[in-house]
């Protein structure tokens, strides 16, 4: 039995910001989208070219306040093949929350308070 792993949910409170932070910082761009017909949710998948897996972009329209990431102990791993240019566009926007530079890597923060996690390819 093989499991392949497709994509990740994160619930987000403005849609279009994340959308556009998404592009602009991870370069990944609206794959499929998923709209309720009664207007409860919409489902967004972003993605690239450099692999099969997708992040589930997921607005409900009922929730009224930011969501509660606990401790924020978990993320999302992305590798660059510029990781200097990486580092000044995320500089430039603003959004790098947490920097190890004996590991050689740094943590990105999007709108809603989810840590990505920025690494070079180390091939």
């Amino acid at each position: 039995m093989k499991f392949k792993m497709v994509h990740e949910n994160y619930n987000v409170k403005d849609l279009d910001a994340s959308l556009a932070f998404y592009r602009e910082a991870l370069g990944l761009t609206e794959a499929r989208r998923k709209n309720a017909a009664d207007g409860s949710f919409v489902i967004v998948y972003v993605a690239n070219e450099e692999s099969d897996f997708e992040l589930e972009l997921t607005w409900l329209r009922d929730m009224d306040r930011p969501y509660n990431l606990g401790d924020c102990e978990f993320h999302l791993a992305f590798q660059v093949d510029d990781f200097d240019a990486a580092y000044a566009k995320h500089k430039e926007l603003g959004c790098i929350c947490y920097e190890n530079p004996s590991m050689g890597i740094y943590f990105i923060k999007d709108p809603d308070g989810y840590w990505l996690e920025i690494i070079p390819n180390r091939r």
